[in-house]
C-alpha cells in the first residue's frame, strides 16, 4: 500500500507493538468477514492472539469495537485488514491506525436489542427477525458491541441495525440462547453515509489500479506534510481511460468516500456555454469552489469533451475552454490539497498539453478485466443476494469474457430480474411495500444466471456480431484428423497457457481453412470457439470494403480492437480471398485492396502475446491470397478440408437428422455409399429435399381426410421414409467436380514441395524444360492459377459456401 512508509513512521513498532494499519478485505472475503479482523502470523504470535480469540479494537473519538481474530501466513507485520463496517464503527479510514488488544474473558450477550435505520427499511413490511437478523447470528458467538452497527443482508436487500441496548455488558457475545429483540420505531442516521456510499470494497478486477490511484490520491490529501518535508511538490492530476463501464467514476467517488474529501463533479458538456466566457467562467467557478472546500477531489468526465486536440477542434470556444484548464491546474497551489481526476475512453483525443507531468502526472489504464477480476467483481454484485448452491462464480467468470463490470452488474441484475418474475404473481401492485418474507424466499439460481448470459453481451463489442456458437465437435462427421490438429492449435493455448509460458513459446496465431465449397470451414471455426469457450466474431471479407478513402482500413483495425477487448476471442475471416488477394494484382482499384492487406498483416503482427486472440481464416481460392498471410507468425497452419469420406458422409446424415422422425427402414450407410463425392452442404440438401417430400404428403394426407369428412382417430406420424430418400436423390448433383477436387489436391502438393516434405527434384526438372523465357519460377500460386485459367464455366467455384 501507498501508506506503508508514511505509517510506519507515525508509530515505533517495538514500544507499541498493537498499533496496526488498516487495510481493506479482499473482495473474496467481504461476505464472511463483517465482525473478522486479519492479522499477520508473526503478529498474532508476538501479541499471544490466536485464530477464533475476541479482540477489542479502539479507533478514534473513543470509539471501539470487538472482533473474531483470523490469522493470515503472508501478511505484513503491522497491518491489519477490516471490513467497512468495522471501520465505520471505529470511525476510522483506510490507512488509518487503530490498536488491537485481548479480552481474557467475553460474556455471553443474555438479551440484546437491535433497531433497524430507516432509510434501510423504505418499502419493507412484516418481521424483518427471519430474513435479516436470524441467518446473521445463525452461527452463533458473533461479537458485538453497544453502539455499533451491523449489516444483514436478505434476499436481494441489505439492512443496518443498530445495537442499542446489550445485557449484561458493554460487548459480548450473541449465542443460539440470546434473546433478540428488534422492536420498536426505526431509527434516524444520526451521519451521513449508509449502506450505499461507494467504497473500495466494492471495487472489483482493477485492484492494482486502485493501489497507483491511492498513492496518486490518498497521500496529498491526507498527509500533505509528508511533501513539504520531502521538498517536492504534490501531485496534481490523474487520467482515468479505459472502455466505458470499467469503473472510472465508481473509483473517483470511492476515493472521495473514503478519504472524506470534498467532491466535485464536473461532467464534460455541462460547463460548455454558447454565450462567449460562461464557459471558461463555469470552469474557474468549479476550481475556486474546490479549493474553499479542500482537501477536495475535482472529477472531470468525459473530458474528451472540453479539451480536444486544439489543432483539430473546429470551434473558439473549444480553444478556450483548453486554454484556460490549463491556466487552473497550473494555478494550483502546493497546499490546496485539490486532485484533479479525468475520465475518458478516448485518451488520444484530448489535448496533448495537458498530458505532461505537472498537470496530469500519471495516467491509468483501466482495461477489461482478467478472470480473477471478473470473479472478485461477481463477488461484489453477488454478496447482497441470496444465492443457491449451485451458482459457481468461477464457472461465470470464465465464461464472461471481454465484459467489464457495467456488463457483470447487467448480468447479476437480469439473474434476479428473472428470480422475480417467478414470484411476481405473490406481489401486490396496490401495495408500495413488500413483505420481508417474500424478500426471503427470492434464491437465484445458476439457472437464472445461464438464461441471463444469453441476453448479456460486452458493452464495448455490441457493434460487432460476438457470440459463442452452438456447433459442437460431434455436430461434425469426419474430418478426425482435421478436429485433432485443431485442438492442439486453438484450444491449447487458451484451455493451458501456463504450458506454453512454461516452455518459452507462444502459441500459433492463426489458421488457414482451404478447400472446396460446402465442405464445413465455416462450422469447424465455429466448432473451434465453442469449445475453447471463447467470443467469435465472424468477418465475412466484403463487409470491410468501402467506397471511402482510408474507411477500410480503419474498419480493419476497428475490427481487431474489439477481438482484442474480447479476448480470448477467435476471429474468424469468411471468404478471406475477397480482401487478401495477393497486392499488385489489382491495378484499377486505386490501391485500396492492398491497402487493406497491408492493414491486416500490420495487426497481425501487432498482435500482444498476453491478448489470446487467434485468427481463423476461410478460403476456396487459396491461390490468389497474398503469400505474406500465409508465412510463420500469421496464418501460418494452413489446413485442407476435404470432401467427406464414407463415415464423414454417414456422421453429416446423422447430425442434419437427429432431430427427425426417420423411418427404421432408412440405412443411412447405404446413403453415404450412393453420395461419393458429394460436399456436406450437398448431402445437407439431400435431407432438407426428403424433409419437405415428407411434409408435403403429411399435409396432403390431412386435406384428404378433411374432405372425407372422416373423423380423425390420430395424427399421421410424419416419418421420413426410403422411398423420400430415392426421391430426392434423383434431383441431387454435386457442387464440386472431380476435376476441381483434383485442383486443391495439386495446391496441397504444391505446398508440401515448397515446405520440403516430399521430394520434390523430379518436379522442378520438369519445370525447368518447361518454363518460359522469363523464367518465373513455379509457386503454388501460378500452378493453381493456370490449371483454374480455363474454369469459368463452373458456377461453384465463387465465393458462396454454405455451412452444413
Amino acid at each position: 500500500m501507498a501508506q506503508q512508509p508514511k505509517e510506519a513512521s507515525m508509530f515505533d513498532q517495538k514500544d507499541s507493538p498493537n498499533r496496526l494499519v488498516c487495510d481493506d478485505i479482499p473482495a473474496d472475503k467481504v461476505g464472511d468477514s463483517i465482525c473478522t479482523v486479519y492479522i499477520s502470523l508473526n503478529k498474532s504470535t508476538e501479541l499471544e492472539l490466536f485464530r477464533g480469540e475476541t479482540v477489542l479494537l479502539k479507533g478514534k473519538r473513543r470509539k471501539e469495537t470487538v472482533c473474531l481474530v483470523e490469522v493470515l501466513e503472508d501478511y505484513p507485520d503491522n497491518h491489519v485488514q477490516t471490513s467497512r463496517v468495522t471501520r465505520n464503527n471505529l470511525r476510522v479510514k483506510l490507512g488509518d491506525v487503530i490498536t488491537i488488544h485481548k479480552i481474557e474473558d467475553v460474556p455471553n450477550a443474555q438479551a440484546i436489542h437491535v433497531l433497524p435505520y430507516i432509510d434501510t427499511i423504505e418499502g419493507l413490511t412484516g418481521d424483518l427477525f427471519d430474513p435479516f437478523l436470524r441467518p446473521y447470528f445463525a452461527n452463533g458467538y458473533i461479537p458485538v458491541t453497544q453502539g455499533d452497527v451491523i449489516q444483514c443482508h436478505g434476499g436481494m436487500r441489505t439492512v443496518e441495525f443498530k445495537v442499542v441496548e446489550l445485557t449484561p455488558g458493554p460487548y459480548c457475545l450473541v449465542t443460539s440462547e440470546t434473546e433478540i429483540h428488534c422492536e420498536g420505531e426505526p431509527l434516524e442516521r444520526e451521519e451521513e453515509g449508509g449502506p450505499n456510499d461507494i467504497g473500495y470494497d466494492d471495487i472489483g478486477g482493477c485492484r492494482q489500479q486502485l493501489n497507483k490511484i491511492r498513492e496518486m490520491v490518498e497521500l496529498p490529501l491526507r498527509h500533505p506534510q509528508l511533501f513539504k518535508n520531502i521538498g517536492i511538490k504534490p501531485p496534481r492530476g490523474i487520467l482515468l481511460y479505459g472502455p466505458p463501464g470499467c469503473g472510472k467514476t465508481m473509483i473517483a467517488r470511492a476515493i472521495a468516500n473514503e478519504t472524506g474529501a470534498f467532491f466535485f463533479l464536473i461532467n464534460g458538456p455541462e460547463i460548455m456555454s454558447k454565450m462567449a466566457g460562461e464557459s471558461e467562467s463555469n470552469l474557474r467557478r468549479a476550481f475556486e469552489e474546490a479549493e474553499k472546500n479542500s482537501p477536495a477531489i475535482i472529477f472531470i468526465d468525459e473530458i474528451d469533451s472540453i479539451a480536444p486536440k486544439r489543432d483539430k477542434s473546429g470551434g473558439e470556444v473549444e480553444r478556450r475552454v483548453v486554454s484556460q484548464l490549463l491556466t487552473l491546474m497550473d494555478g494550483l497551489k502546493a497546499r490546496s490539497q485539490v486532485i484533479v481526476i479525468a475520465a475518458t475512453n478516448r485518451p488520444n483525443t484530448i489535448d496533448v498539453a495537458l498530458r505532461r507531468f505537472g498537470r496530469f502526472d500519471r495516467e491509468i489504464d483501466l482495461g477489461i478485466p482478467d478472470t480473477e477480476g471478473r470473479r472478485e467483481i461477481l463477488q461484489i454484485h453477488t454478496k447482497k443476494m441470496k444465492i443457491a448452491d449451485d451458482v459457481d462464480l468461477d464457472v461465470l467468470a470464465n465464461e464472461t469474457h471481454g465484459m467489464v463490470g457495467a456488463d457483470i452488474a447487467q448480468l447479476c441484475t437480469e439473474a434476479a430480474m428473472l428470480c422475480i418474475r417467478e414470484k411476481i404473481d405473490q406481489i401486490d401492485w396496490d401495495d408500495d411495500t413488500i413483505d420481508a418474507s417474500l424478500i426471503e424466499s427470492l434464491v437465484v439460481t445458476m439457472e437464472h444466471f445461464r438464461t441471463a448470459q444469453q441476453k448479456v453481451n460486452p458493452a464495448s463489442i455490441r457493434d460487432v456480431v460476438v457470440e459463442v456458437p452452438n456447433v459442437k465437435w460431434e455436430d461434425i462427421g469426419g474430418l478426425e484428423q482435421t478436429k485433432s490438429e485443431l485442438k492442439e492449435i486453438v484450444q491449447w493455448p487458451v484451455l493451458h497457457p501456463e504450458l506454453f509460458k512454461q516452455y518459452g513459446q507462444p502459441p500459433s496465431r492463426g489458421v488457414l481453412f482451404y478447400g472446396p465449397p460446402g465442405c464445413g470451414k465455416t462450422m469447424m471455426a465455429k466448432a473451434v470457439a465453442n469449445e475453447c469457450q471463447a467470443n467469435f466474431i465472424s468477418v465475412k471479407g466484403p463487409e470491410l470494403l468501402t467506397m471511402w478513402f482510408g474507411e477500410s482500413e480503419a474498419n480493419v483495425r476497428n475490427i481487431f480492437d474489439k477481438a482484442r477487448g474480447a479476448a480470448p476471442c477467435v476471429l474468424f475471416f469468411d471468404e478471406l480471398d475477397s480482401i487478401a488477394q495477393s497486392r499488385g494484382a489489382n491495378n484499377g482499384d486505386s490501391g485500396a485492396s492492398d491497402r487493406v492487406i497491408n492493414q491486416l498483416l500490420t495487426e497481425m503482427d501487432g498482435m500482444s502475446s498476453a491478448k489470446t486472440v487467434f485468427i481463423i481464416g476461410a478460403t476456396n481460392r487459396p491461390d490468389i491470397i497474398d503469400p505474406a498471410l500465409m508465412r510463420p507468425g500469421r496464418l501460418d497452419q494452413l489446413i485442407y478440408i476435404p470432401l467427406p469420406d464414407l463415415e464423414a458422409r454417414v456422421g453429416v446424415l446423422q447430425a442434419n437428422l437427429r432431430k427427425s422422425p426417420v423411418a427404421p427402414d432408412v440405412n443411412l450407410r447405404d446413403i453415404a455409399n450412393a453420395t461419393e463425392g458429394f460436399s456436406g452442404a450437398d448431402l445437407t440438401a439431400i435431407c432438407q429435399r426428403a424433409v419437405k417430400l415428407a411434409i408435403r404428403e403429411c399435409i396432403k394426407k390431412e386435406i384428404e381426410i378433411q374432405e372425407s369428412g372422416l373423423d380423425i382417430v390420430e395424427d399421421p406420424v410424419p416419418f421420413i421414409t426410403r422411398k423420400h430418400f430415392e426421391e430426392s436423390m434423383t434431383t441431387a448433383r454435386r457442387s464440386v467436380s472431380d476435376q476441381d477436387v483434383r485442383k486443391y489436391e495439386s495446391f496441397v502438393n504444391t505446398l508440401k514441395q515448397s515446405r520440403g516434405l516430399i521430394n520434390s527434384a523430379p518436379q522442378q526438372q520438369t519445370n525447368q524444360r518447361n518454363s518460359s523465357a522469363s523464367q518465373q519460377p513455379n509457386t503454388a500460386q501460378n500452378l493453381v492459377s493456370d490449371l483454374l485459367r480455363d474454369d469459368d464455366h463452373n458456377q461453384n467455384n465463387g465465393n458462396g459456401e454454405e455451412d452444413y
